[in-house]
């Protein structure tokens, strides 16, 4: 059995979780803890030099968060994962490593609202400055590309029009620039799309959302594929060369395929400090336990649900992946072929007046800023999320006036289509009003 490739049902429940050596408890036990008892002063120091794998203070790492890394980076098919705080604290882990003050990276336009701010707004705090381009657009992406690039960034499904980014093209295009791809797979998780297979060096996760899947435990991951070469062209100095935090260690020659998830522990969290509460790595823990399950029912209402909106008279238009009539559906096909997850798109007959009355009216969706949830959430992405966008860049996102987004849940799917029928007569009726 040791030698045995398992599939990903088992591997949601069991990688990484092992009985606890000290009471045999099966469940992973929740750590809360801050320090951790050296054996001597030996033991200390090789800890401290990084030449012994050890527990030293729960910023660095903690047995829970332990588990829930392994565990991600199983199911995403990397060599090691670093758990943080939040998406955004994923974010800024992913590009601390590899930036410097002058330094850009290029990103797609079609980006959660909350990525665009960071990345354009507080980033510049860093020193460190962002190029947005359509990724539709290949010759732009690689024309956004000078010797001051450090990698290139996309969401595998965008949030919020459930756009499904061409990896592979991607990639090519990264590749040549001698620059990592780092792919945002949280809408999509492991289980629907798995990026490191079409050419992506590194993956974040707002683990937030699916992976957690019951809207209790902030939390987010960036996991390495491994295979990328940090040395081959002195672009990236922070692994390839000595650090004087480590009296001259160079992590990539020490670290090798672990270079970057050893220098994410060792250095970004240990300086950034942006951990993540074993609390929240065990209710992740937990909820990534039936993350298949719930993908799957997420997937089947998702659809049922987008079909129904495709069909009714207040709506202009819906952008799902998974409809047949979708410009990217053989994208799904190739990149998420079980679903294209639960968040979606329409437009909605009546404008930004009509989308807040839809809002204000519905029932059974909770109105809120989070998706991923057991529950079916629904947002007014150029009023919340997007608010601090200008018009062409809500337009760029898919987050115009005109579109709701919803994060279907896992409820049953007509009591869903029920509760959006009735919200969007009230809403028609609100708009013709006015």
């Amino acid at each position: 059995m040791a030698d045995r490739t398992y599939g990903f049902d088992t591997l949601q429940i069991h990688a990484g979780a092992r009985p606890d050596p000290a009471t045999g408890a099966r469940q992973t036990p929740i750590y809360q803890n801050t320090a951790y008892v050296f054996r001597d002063a030996d033991h200390a120091a090789a800890l401290f030099n990084l030449q012994e794998l050890g527990f030293i203070y729960s910023r660095l790492l903690n047995p829970t968060v332990a588990v829930l890394q392994e565990r991600v980076a199983t199911l995403e098919g990397g060599v090691g994962a670093v758990a943080c705080a939040s998406g955004h604290a994923a974010q800024v882990m992913a590009l601390f490593p590899l930036m410097g003050p002058g330094d850009n990276f290029v990103a797609s336009t079609r980006l959660y609202g909350g990525s665009i701010n960071q990345f354009g707004h507080a980033f510049k705090h860093f020193g460190w400055s962002v190029r947005f381009v359509d990724f539709e657009d290949l010759d732009a992406v690689k024309a956004a590309v000078d010797d001051r690039t450090k990698a290139v960034f996309c969401e595998s499904i965008a949030n919020p029009g459930g756009y499904i980014t061409d990896i592979e093209a991607v990639s090519l295009v990264a590749k040549a620039a001698g620059l990592p791809l780092i792919v945002d797979n949280t809408s999509a998780t492991p289980y629907l799309c798995r990026p490191f297979e079409h050419g992506a060096d590194l993956v974040v996760h707002s683990t937030t959302k699916y992976l957690c899947g019951n809207a209790t435990s902030m939390g987010g991951m960036v996991v390495d594929k491994g295979t990328f070469d940090w040395s081959a062209s002195g672009k990236f100095p922070a692994l390839s060369e000595p650090n004087p935090g480590y009296h001259g260690l160079k992590f990539h020659e020490t670290f090798g395929n672990l270079a970057f998830t050893f220098f994410g522990i060792a250095v970004t969290l240990r300086d950034i400090g942006m951990c993540q509460a074993p609390m929240n790595a065990f209710q992740t823990l937990l909820g990534i336990e039936t993350l298949s399950l719930r993908m799957d029912k997420h997937c089947a209402n998702a659809l049922k649900v987008a079909t129904f909106l495709e069909n009714h008279p207040a709506v202009e238009y819906v952008s799902y992946a998974g409809l047949p009539s979708s410009p990217y559906r053989a994208r799904m096909e190739q990149y998420c072929p079980k679903g294209a997850s639960s968040i979606f798109t329409f437009g909605v007959k009546g404008g930004y007046d009509a989308c807040v009355k839809l809002v204000d009216s519905v029932e059974l969706f909770s109105h809120l800023a989070n998706l991923g949830d057991s529950r079916s959430l629904i947002i007014h992405s150029a009023s919340t999320t997007h608010r601090q966008l200008t018009p062409e860049q809500q337009t760029a996102a898919g987050a115009g006036p005109e579109v709701v987004r919803l994060s279907i849940g896992i409820e049953d799917a007509d009591d869903l289509i029920a509760d959006l029928d009735q919200a969007l007569e009230k809403a028609g009726r609100g708009s013709a009003a006015a």
